[in-house]
C-alpha cells in the first residue's frame, strides 16, 4: 500500500460535495478542479512505478496538482461559492499529500 496514494484517494472523496455545489456555480473551474484532482492521484500512482528522476518528476507533478486543487477550493471560498463545511476535510487530506510528496522528493 501507498500511502500517500491512499490519502490522495481519500482527498479526491472527501472533494464530491464541494464538487457538487461548485459544478452549479462555476462550471469551470469546477473542471479544473476535478481535473487537478485526479491528476494529482494518476500522477502519484505512475510515480510508484517509476525509478529516479522519472519518479520524481511525477511526485513533482502530483504535488503542484495537488496545490492547484486548495487553491482551486480556496478561490471558490473566495468567490462565496463554497462554504467552509465543503472545504475543511478536503484542504486537510491535501495537507498531508502534499506534506508527504515534501519527504518523498527530497
Amino acid at each position: 500500500m501507498f500511502d500517500a496514494l491512499e490519502i490522495g484517494l481519500d482527498a479526491v472523496a472527501a472533494l464530491r460535495d464541494a464538487e457538487r455545489v461548485l459544478r452549479t456555480k462555476d462550471a469551470d473551474l469546477c473542471r479544473q478542479l476535478r481535473r487537478a484532482g485526479s491528476s494529482m492521484v494518476l500522477n502519484l500512482a505512475e510515480g510508484r512505478r517509476r525509478v529516479g528522476k522519472d519518479r520524481l518528476h511525477l511526485w513533482r507533478v502530483a504535488a503542484g496538482s495537488a496545490d492547484e486543487v486548495r487553491v482551486a477550493l480556496r478561490t471558490a471560498m473566495a468567490w462565496g461559492d463554497l462554504q467552509e463545511r465543503h472545504t475543511t476535510a478536503p484542504l486537510a487530506l491535501l495537507d498531508r499529500v502534499v506534506a508527504m510528496l515534501w519527504k518523498l522528493t527530497r
